[in-house]
């Protein structure tokens, strides 16, 4: 068979799995776990083949996931990751070392597990007739992670919640350590209106006896996430306490930080990422690495996690995708994540002037997720994201021009994300700056037309040029003190 038409096949075998995949409701969601439980039942519970890390919280929570998956690379660990959402391909939710799953073999674990999920979802209709609840899309995407981690298999499995916890579809795993990044209020709709109310969803992935990392809290989300440690007879560390950012410096690149679990310190690592919150996600990852680990992480060597932490990429978090004029993108979606966007941008670059492209989801606070940038941006460039529940155009720019009405920021609106590129780039002059940001559909897309995927071909998700970092500021002051998804932002 010539290559051509070997990558034919593969490409109408891909295809074809995620167009199955996508038949099943991308957006759609069942808060219970009865249908996750009966297929994995079937396929022998494969997820719990292999100890695992649980990941929840509002934001952060994919870019500790990553890390941990890159400081088990460091040390040897063979680690399966399961993120969500994607921004270009499916793919990404699903790697091994690092290494997201090829287009063939995503079709094959599709083929494998969807045999019996069709099976589920026609016992289903006999039972119930015509409304009976199918597989989700993310149910069976869950199944699929935690069938080709075991046949791979995997040292660990780390895996990143969906939406909340208690009845996310990944909350079948053994869970030996459950972190939890900021919990803040997103996603109101199904999970509540106040941090604590979204909190007692979250905490619902910790089990008993495990071991629970948290990071810096609400006061009421700390206190619900200390009750349900001690209901589940948990050992927990808290930020602050039991690690810490102890130091950090803005560096070329990124940061220079040094961290601390338990009396362990771990001085001038390199962290490929900008901004506080990325230093507090770094170290909410080494703890759990470390609380994973036990006494091999007291023996490591400290340039193996040093390692671990610098070759760490999270695409879509103040990623740099473009120079003259440097494009930055964010998947800031929430009030909570553009403001710690805003304040790494100010912090990191040094930027004459930034333009901002957004494009938001109807379902979203889209004048707070503005505000947040309202003292950095000063040319805005409003479009209506790629996806079905995307705010209109219309309300992007009511929302824009709220904020920025009175500060005599510029305001323009585009019919779709290439044209909203084309005008904010044509506006950036020499030293300035252009973000992207307001939605992982918006940046997603953005991120395609930059740094294009082609599923069939390509098995790793492209970086960027790597040299990019001039455009940081060289001499910023240093700091001593201590992100087209078809799963909801």
């Amino acid at each position: 068979m010539s290559r051509t038409a070997e990558q034919d096949e593969i490409a109408a075998a891909f295809t074809r799995a995620n167009e199955r995949l996508l038949a099943r409701g991308p957006g759609r969601m069942v808060p219970d776990l009865d249908r996750i439980t009966a297929l994995s039942r079937l396929l022998g519970d494969p997820q719990r083949a292999y100890p695992s890390i649980h990941v929840t919280g509002t934001n952060g929570k994919g870019s500790t996931t990553r890390m941990l998956g890159s400081l088990c690379a460091a040390a040897g660990i063979t680690a399966g990751t399961y993120t969500s959402p994607h921004l270009q391909t499916v793919r990404e939710r699903l790697s091994i070392a690092g290494q997201p799953i090829s287009a063939r073999r995503f079709a094959e674990v599709h083929d494998e597990v969807a045999v019996l999920a069709q099976l589920l979802d026609a016992e289903a209709r006999e039972r119930d007739g015509a409304a009976a609840d199918h597989l989700t899309y993310f149910e069976l995407l869950t199944a699929m992670a935690g069938w080709w981690f075991a046949d791979a298999p995997v040292d660990v499995g780390i895996f990143e919640v969906g939406m909340g916890g208690r009845w996310d579809a990944t909350n079948l795993v053994r869970g030996e350590v459950a972190v939890l990044t900021p919990v803040d209020v997103d996603h109101h709709r199904e999970l509540g209106t106040t941090p604590e109310q979204i909190a007692r969803e979250k905490v619902g992935i910790i089990k008993r006896g495990a071991h629970v990392v948290s990071a810096h809290q609400h006061l009421e989300v700390a206190d619900v996430i200390a009750a349900a440690v001690r209901e589940q007879e948990a050992l927990h560390w808290v930020a602050g306490v039991d690690f810490a950012v102890e130091g950090r410096a803005v560096a070329v690149g990124g940061q220079s930080l040094t961290l601390r679990v338990g009396d362990r310190e771990l001085g001038d690592v390199l962290l490929p990422l900008f901004g506080a919150h990325q230093a507090d996600n770094a170290a909410v990852a080494l703890a759990a690495f470390a609380a994973f680990t036990g006494e091999a992480f007291e023996r490591m060597d400290d340039d193996v996690l040093r390692h671990g932490l610098e070759a760490v990429t999270v695409p879509g978090r103040l990623e740099i995708v473009q120079r003259q004029p440097t494009v930055l993108l964010d998947g800031a979606h929430n009030p909570h994540g553009a403001v710690a966007t805003a304040r790494a941008i100010a912090e990191a670059f040094a930027f004459g002037e930034l333009v901002l492209v957004a494009g938001c989801m109807a379902d979203k606070d889209i004048e707070a997720i503005l505000a947040a940038f309202r003292d950095a941006a000063s040319h805005v460039v409003v479009t209506r994201a790629p996806s079905p529940r995307a705010a209109s155009l219309e309300r992007m720019r009511a929302a824009a021009l709220e904020v920025w009405g009175n500060t005599g920021g510029v305001v323009e609106e585009a019919a779709d994300l290439a044209t909203a590129l084309a005008l904010a780039t044509a506006v950036a002059g020499p030293g300035d700056g252009v973000l992207v940001a307001g939605s992982l559909y918006t940046v997603g897309a953005a991120r395609q037309r930059y740094l294009p995927v082609l599923d069939h071909l390509e098995d790793e998700v492209v970086m960027p040029p790597k040299d990019v970092t001039e455009d940081l500021d060289d001499g910023a002051d240093e700091d001593d003190g201590g992100g087209s998804p078809p799963w909801p932002e």
